[in-house]
């Protein structure tokens, strides 16, 4: 075979190429080696980064333990999705969580939650054992001690965890949808439900001192089986008129309400016509039933009614009630009765 004076030169370059190009692979081999070395824990070190990341993106809240009014340790469900907490409903509204059933009695349920609660099954408010259970809840709240005396809370128990707010906190709204958010693992949606409340009653009450100056009295008053009953000072919506909206309490009003047993007291119409007051607030539940007592002549007498600032409402209204919902609802309602 002949070889050509140029072609040394040239094999010798090429083979000099194909060292370069053996020596690149094999250094390419070893850092790859040595980047999937093994993790500790037997996983390679970037996958182990990545499973890292991805367990803190979806970490899964867990089962809380807490304890409740009567000392009873309830362990709180990690993911709460059939919750019962009758006649606690406007909270749960308030915190964006829909009840698996919802308080009622035998002549209706709270109305004024329905917009949210429309098609909620119902549940008696004496809660029986057999409705608890065939709604299979995973949780059950309830306000007063006295809803599980005896082993009442034992049955209540088998059902689903069982949490007993307790009187103290159940008698006060603020202090129930707090507490509330802490079991249902809301606080900061409580606090910030109650901040914005405070905002716009702030807002409301300054719109109605423009009217009345911050003199002027009010109440309200109920009408159910031909009967009235006069609100407390310091719950539902007496606590709205007089604490929130700054609105004057009648004299009759502090006297009832120093000896009030519940929310609503029993009052006479002979002792309604002696109240001199502005506005008087009107929820009749006897509408349409003939209310024969507002034909009354001494009905007509009190002053509220000759003078026009007589505001009815009807049952389906929220002024039974207390709460986020209910207030702001009372709050909306006084104002567009007396701000024109």
């Amino acid at each position: 075979m002949f070889i050509l004076k140029g072609d040394s030169h040239v094999f010798k370059k090429n083979k000099k190429m194909i060292m370069l190009l053996i020596t690149v692979m094999v250094m390419s081999i070893w850092l790859a080696a040595c980047g999937s070395k093994p993790a500790e824990n037997g996983t390679a070190a970037g996958e182990n980064n990545t499973a890292t990341e991805t367990e803190t993106q979806t970490e899964a809240p867990a089962e809380r333990t807490l304890t409740d009014a009567m000392g009873h340790e309830v362990k709180i469900p990690a993911n709460l999705e059939r919750i019962i907490a009758s006649y606690l409903e406007d909270n749960l509204v308030t915190l964006g969580v829909k009840p698996v059933a919802q308080w009622s009695v035998a002549n209706g349920i709270q109305e004024y939650l329905q917009k949210d609660l429309d098609g909620i099954p119902t549940i008696a408010f004496d809660l029986p054992f057999e409705a608890v259970a065939s709604f299979n809840p995973d949780l059950i709240i309830i306000g007063s001690e006295s809803v599980v005396e005896g082993e009442k809370y034992a049955q209540y128990s088998k059902i689903a965890p069982t949490y007993v707010l307790g009187d103290e906190i159940n008698s006060d709204w603020r202090k129930a949808l707090l507490k509330i958010g802490e079991i249902l693992n809301k606080g900061d949606e409580a606090q910030k439900a109650l901040d914005d409340y405070e905002v716009k009653a702030t807002e409301i009450k300054e719109k109605i001192n423009t009217v009345t100056g911050g003199t002027k009295s009010a109440a309200a008053i109920w009408l159910v089986s031909g009967k009235f009953f006069i609100v407390s000072d310091n719950v539902s919506s007496g606590e709205v008129m007089y604490k929130e909206l700054g609105l004057a309490e009648p004299e009759v009003v502090k006297e009832i309400s120093a000896k009030a047993t519940g929310n609503w007291s029993s009052i006479s119409l002979e002792k309604l016509a002696e109240m001199d007051v502005d506005y008087l607030f009107f929820v009749n539940s006897d509408e349409g039933t003939g209310s024969e007592a507002l034909k009354d002549p001494v009905w007509q007498s009190i002053p509220a009614v000759k003078n026009g600032n007589l505001f009815e409402f009807t049952r389906s209204s929220s002024w039974l009630y207390s709460g986020v919902q209910a207030n702001l609802q009372i709050m909306e309602d006084i104002q567009n009765s007396i701000v024109k």
